[in-house]
């Protein structure tokens, strides 16, 4: 399967597409690109939309689309995966100054996994705080290609998975929706919610991918 984990619906501040455009999106990448897209995961800033329900349009368009967070830590960005409601109740989704370990811990605690996201950005990225001394005991997983970054940025978050052995994911980081799919992860398995998505995840078999790559090989 083919999955784009980081997507901002108008759920999040600075999105400006709809997820009935990214679906629309995914069968004109379908229909008139050749493209394999399977799914999407919509990773709102700083919450998590336990209220709002897409499988009727997911069923309509034949498009897989999961929920997660993109949460603001001390030292960048993080996707957390599975978030419920045990995990929202022991952390506080909006605070912008959390400690990026203890989200890692805590998400793990709750059965999600939090994953790094663009951590080759200047500036806010993952990279410039280990840089600086930070570290990160309970990390294995970060995004790994991230389709909004600048020229040097995924390059620098390779390095980052090959010196510390990181395993790494793909997404978009859309805003658009003709930006979505630019950046995906592939897995072996069957995915069809979140808690498989985790246990994909946990398990270590996912290969980011570019979605140029993919049109290449097929």
């Amino acid at each position: 399967m083919y999955i784009d984990l980081h997507s901002h619906s108008v759920s999040s501040d600075d999105s400006r597409a709809t997820v009935e455009q990214y679906v629309k999106w995914v069968q004109v990448l379908r229909d008139k690109r050749g493209c394999t897209i399977d799914g999407f995961v919509l990773t709102e800033h700083r919450k998590f939309d336990f209220d709002k329900d897409y499988s009727q349009l997911a069923a309509e368009y034949n498009v897989l689309i999961m929920k997660a967070s993109e949460l603001d830590t001390r030292c960048g960005h993080v996707l957390v995966y599975g978030v419920n409601e045990g995990l929202a109740k022991d952390i506080d989704l909006g605070d912008v100054k959390m400690d990026a370990r203890e989200l890692i811990k805590a998400a793990r605690h709750h059965g999600a996994i939090a994953v790094p996201a663009h951590p080759g950005r200047f500036g806010i990225g993952l990279v410039d705080y280990m840089d600086q001394g930070e570290t990160f005991a309970d990390l294995n997983i970060v995004e790994r290609l991230n389709g909004g970054s600048r020229a040097g940025e995924n390059e620098r978050a390779d390095t980052l998975c090959r010196d510390h052995s990181y395993l790494g994911t793909g997404g978009s980081d859309a805003h658009l929706a003709s930006h979505l799919g630019t950046c995906m992860t592939s897995f072996p398995t069957d995915i069809k919610n979140e808690r498989q998505l985790v246990d994909a995840l946990l398990a270590g078999d996912f290969t980011p991918v570019w979605l140029k790559d993919i049109q290449q090989n097929n």
